[in-house]
């Protein structure tokens, strides 16, 4: 009886084990990858004498607080953090929007040619988006809407952003693991396809909606190559055409210039913790399929 008793005790002790393996592996490559992000931050406040010393110091010694303060001083950050969330709520709730109607359309309605346009759909992320840029331009500045957030905005709308084919299939594919009898009783009822599209599909597909949501998100924060072609006056500059500006105009103040990166940097790691838990549902359910 002694030795069946301890068969438990040592399967747990053997998990622990395994656990502890596990996280010292996970946490050794998980700091080359901090690494950047720690010297970024101990970087802000220090000043520019402290910064390169060697041996290198991860502590500021005095502490530069006033680099944040100053940085928002040479450069107006604020405009630029305006124009980048007026821009991110445009392109996050088109995308959401097009996107979702586009997967609902692919995964919950029965209608001829439907897996060759969803073949053909797929077939765009194949598109190298250096070959849309030219034509793209021209279609823009034909109609006037250089240097305004519209070039920027509006295909985010028609599904045509930056990752949109991608977002398509991710949420076509999380629709299909809902039960398809909820669609039918719905119907029997009376409900309209914008009703279970609205009332049914969209509140259980919330863990993938997030995964959209934060993956535009933060590819439009990082977007620098679109502010860069369609705009040019600097009071609708974005965070990242902002933050280049002024690396090119305050090259030599490093601590300066960490500071600024930081403040961009901070709201990306805020939005994931805050929305960890449905990106990692959202991610397991999307390939359960």
């Amino acid at each position: 009886m002694s030795a069946i008793a301890t068969r438990p005790v040592e399967r747990t002790g053997k998990r622990r084990r395994n656990k502890v393996v596990l996280y010292a592996i996970l946490i050794a490559g998980c700091i080359p990858t901090l690494l950047p992000f720690i010297w970024l931050v101990r970087s802000a406040f220090m000043d520019d004498g402290q910064i390169f010393v060697s041996p290198p110091e991860w502590i500021p010694n005095p502490w530069k607080f006033d680099n944040f303060s100053q940085a928002f001083d040479v450069q107006p950050f604020f405009d630029y953090l305006l124009n980048t969330l007026i821009i991110e709520a445009g392109v996050v709730t088109g995308t959401v929007i097009s996107c979702s109607l586009a997967a609902f359309a692919f995964a919950r309605l029965r209608w001829r040619g439907r897996n060759i346009a969803f073949g053909i759909t797929l077939s765009t992320m194949l598109l190298p988006y250096a070959v849309t840029i030219i034509p793209t331009f021209i279609m823009w500045r034909s109609v006037g809407a250089l240097d305004t957030f519209v070039p920027l905005i509006v295909p985010a709308w028609f599904g045509a952003a930056g990752g949109g084919a991608f977002y398509i299939f991710l949420l076509r594919q999380f629709f299909l693991t809902i039960p398809y009898e909820l669609d039918e009783a719905a119907y029997m009822d009376g409900a309209s396809v914008w009703w279970v599209f609205w009332r049914i599909v969209l509140p259980l597909s919330k863990p993938a909606i997030a995964v959209v949501v934060v993956f535009t998100f933060v590819n439009t924060w990082n977007d620098f190559l679109g502010p860069l072609i369609y705009l040019t006056s600097q009071e609708n500059f974005t965070l990242a055409l902002g933050l280049a500006a002024f690396q090119g105009t305050y090259t030599g103040q490093w601590g300066l210039l960490m500071a600024a990166a930081a403040l961009v940097t901070v709201p990306i790691i805020l939005l994931f913790f805050l929305a960890q838990r449905y990106f990692v549902e959202g991610i397991t359910f999307t390939g359960g399929k």
